[in-house]
C-alpha cells in the first residue's frame, strides 16, 4: 500500500521501520517542527524524522494543520492510508479522509481505557495487570474510534515505563503490519469501543512524580515504575533532593511490621529500605540531584545515608487520574 506515515517520537519508530521493511510503500513522513533541546537549546529533529531521513523519505514538518496547503499537499502523495503514531498534533477532520482507507492510529493501551495522552504511565499508576496496543480507525472524538485490532501483554510487579513502552512500541509495530496485509477494499474491517470501562489518561503532571511516603508501599512502587526513566520519581533527604530509578517492596514478617513515621531509612545495604504508610520499600538504583544514576551500593560508597534519617514524607498532593 502507499502509506503516509504521522509520528514523532520514539514510539513510533519501529512502527516506521516495519512499514518499510513489509514493502509497504512510504509516500511521504509527517513528523512535527524540529525543536530546541538540551542544555545549548539548538535545534533536534524528532527521532521519526532522522528515521525517514536515514531511509530516504520525504519528511513533511508543518508547524500547523490549519493550513489548506498542508492538506492540498497530503493529497498530492496520493496515499492508500494515514498511520498516525503518537504524532502529537490534533488531526483536522479533512485530514482522517484524505486516503481511501482513512486514517488509522496505533494506541498504545486496550481502548476504551486509557484514551489521551499517557495511557502507559497512567496504566502503571492504576495498577493494572495487563495493558495492551489497539489499532483503531480514526474518527473526530479524541481515541474514540473503532477497533480494527487489539492485543494484551501483561504488566510486570516491577516494570516501569520506559519497559512498557518499550514492549508496546514493538508490538504496536506488528500489529499495523498485520492490518495492512488484511486490508482488501475500504473500509477496514472495524468493530465500535464498548461504553462501559472508558477512562481518560491525563497528561502526566510534574507535580505526580513527587514520592509521598504516607502512602503503602505498593503505590510509591508504581509512582517510581510509571515515572522511570523519565522524568523518574523525586524524594528529599535532609535537603538534598533524588530521583529514584527502581526498587521493590520487602517483605515484612508476620508481626513484624515497622512503626517508624513514613520516608524513615530503615535500613541500608544493597538497598535503602524505606518505610512506607505501609509496608517497606527497598530502593535499589537512585540519582542524586548533579550526579548520576547509580546502584544503592555504589551511591553509598560515596553519600552515606543512615538509618533514621528520613526523606520528607510529603513531597506532593496527589491527584488521582481522571476516570
Amino acid at each position: 500500500m502507499r502509506v503516509l506515515f504521522a509520528g514523532t517520537p520514539d514510539f513510533a519508530v519501529p512502527a516506521l521501520h516495519a512499514l518499510m521493511a513489509a514493502g509497504h510503500t512510504l509516500s511521504g513522513v509527517l513528523t512535527q517542527p524540529d525543536r530546541p533541546a538540551g542544555r545549548g537549546q539548538s535545534l533536534r529533529a524528532s527521532p521519526v524524522k532522522q528515521a525517514a531521513l536515514a531511509a530516504g523519505l520525504p519528511v513533511l514538518q508543518p508547524a500547523s494543520l490549519r493550513d489548506p496547503t498542508v492538506l492540498d499537499a497530503l493529497v498530492a502523495l496520493r496515499p492508500e492510508v494515514l498511520v498516525v503514531v503518537a504524532y502529537g498534533l490534533i488531526l483536522p477532520e479533512p485530514f482522517l479522509h484524505l486516503a481511501p482507507f482513512g486514517a488509522i492510529n496505533i494506541h498504545a493501551s486496550l481502548l476504551p481505557r486509557w484514551r489521551g495522552a499517557a495511557p502507559i504511565q497512567r496504566a502503571i499508576l492504576a495498577g493494572d495487570r495487563q495493558t495492551g496496543v489497539t489499532i483503531m480507525q480514526m474518527e473526530a472524538g479524541l481515541d474514540t474510534g473503532p477497533a480494527i485490532l487489539a492485543e494484551s501483554i501483561l504488566i510486570g510487579p516491577d516494570m516501569n515505563a520506559g519497559e512498557l513502552h518499550d514492549r508496546l512500541s514493538a508490538l504496536g509495530a506488528r500489529l499495523i503490519v498485520s492490518v495492512l496485509a488484511d486490508a482488501a477494499v475500504p473500509p477496514f474491517p472495524a468493530v465500535a469501543q464498548p461504553e462501559v470501562g472508558v477512562c481518560h489518561a491525563a497528561k502526566i503532571r510534574k507535580s505526580e512524580a513527587l514520592i509521598d511516603w504516607r502512602q503503602d508501599a505498593a503505590s510509591v512502587l508504581r509512582t517510581i515504575c510509571a515515572f522511570a526513566p523519565v522524568p523518574a520519581a523525586t524524594a528529599t533527604l535532609e535537603g538534598t533532593m533524588f530521583k529514584l530509578h527502581r526498587a521493590h517492596r520487602v517483605d515484612e514478617a508476620p508481626g513484624s511490621a515497622h512503626r517508624a513515621p513514613p520516608g524513615t531509612v530503615l535500613a541500608v545495604g544493597q538497598a535503602i529500605e524505606v518505610a512506607c504508610g505501609d509496608g517497606v520499600l527497598a530502593v535499589t538504583h537512585l540519582q542524586r540531584a548533579g550526579g548520576r544514576a547509580q546502584s544503592a551500593v555504589e551511591l553509598l560508597r560515596g553519600y552515606p545515608i543512615r538509618p533514621g534519617q528520613c526523606f520528607d514524607a510529603l513531597a506532593a498532593p496527589i491527584v488521582p487520574a481522571v476516570t
